[in-house]
C-alpha cells in the first residue's frame, strides 16, 4: 500500500486516533481476553520490540489501563471493541503526555482542531511536554475481523508509519513538507505534532 498525497487529510485524522479515540466507551461490547489484545496490539511493531513493549486495553468496559507493562520504551494501544474499525497503534513513551492529554481531552467532550489548539496551548506554556527525540509511532488500521487470533496476524490491514520531531521545519531537517510516496516528508511542520511521514514503498 502507497501512502498517496491524498491523505494529507486522511493520515492527519489517522494520526490523531492514537492519542484519542482508543479511550473510548465500551457500551455493550465485550473485550478480547488480554492475551489477545496484546498480541494484537504488538502487531504494530518491528518484531523485535514487539515483547517488551507496554500494552493498554480493556478489562472493563469502558476503561483504557495497563495490561501488561513496557519494557524497552515502547506503548501500545488496544484495537477499542466500541470501534467499528479495527485500530492499534504503538508509539515511543517520550509521546504519551501529548497523546494521552488528546485522550482525556476527548474523554471530556472536547472535540475536533480544538484538541490540539488545547495541547499547543498547553506546550507553549510549559505545561505539557515533549519529546527533546525523535519518536516513533505505528499503527494499522482495517476491518474489524482484520485481526486473526487463532494465527496471531492482522490480515489485509493498512500500517502507517511516522516519526515525530517537535517542531521540526524543512530549515531545521531539509525534509521538504511536500506530500510524497517515494520520499519522507514533513506533516504539521513547525507545531509540537511536527512528524516524518514515511511511505511504505521505501
Amino acid at each position: 500500500m502507497m501512502i498517496r498525497t491524498s491523505c494529507v487529510v486522511s493520515c492527519a485524522a489517522a494520526l490523531s486516533l492514537a492519542g484519542s479515540a482508543l479511550g473510548s466507551a465500551l457500551g455493550a461490547q465485550t473485550a478480547p481476553p488480554v492475551a489477545e489484545q496484546i498480541s494484537a496490539a504488538t502487531q504494530a511493531l518491528p518484531k523485535e520490540l514487539r515483547d517488551g513493549a507496554g500494552v493498554m486495553g480493556y478489562k472493563s468496559a469502558g476503561k483504557l489501563e495497563w495490561l501488561r507493562p513496557a519494557k524497552n520504551g515502547m506503548m501500545c494501544l488496544a484495537d477499542d471493541p466500541a470501534e467499528e474499525q479495527f485500530h492499534v497503534s504503538c508509539y515511543h513513551d517520550s509521546m504519551d503526555p501529548f497523546m494521552a492529554r488528546g485522550r482525556a481531552l476527548r474523554a471530556s467532550g472536547v472535540k475536533g482542531g480544538q484538541v490540539d489548539t488545547v495541547r499547543f496551548a498547553e506546550v507553549k506554556a510549559g505545561k505539557l511536554k515533549m519529546p527533546t527525540a525523535p519518536a516513533s509511532l505505528y499503527q494499522i488500521f482495517g476491518a474489524k475481523d482484520a485481526f486473526d487470533a487463532a494465527s496471531g496476524t492482522v490480515k489485509k490491514g493498512n500500517p502507517l508509519f511516522v516519526v515525530y520531531i517537535p517542531f521540526a521545519t524543512t530549515a531545521t531537517t531539509g525534509i521538504s513538507t511536500t506530500p510524497s510516496d517515494t520520499k519522507p516528508w514533513l506533516m504539521f511542520a513547525g507545531t509540537p505534532k511536527a512528524h516524518v511521514m514515511f511511505s511504505l514503498t521505501m
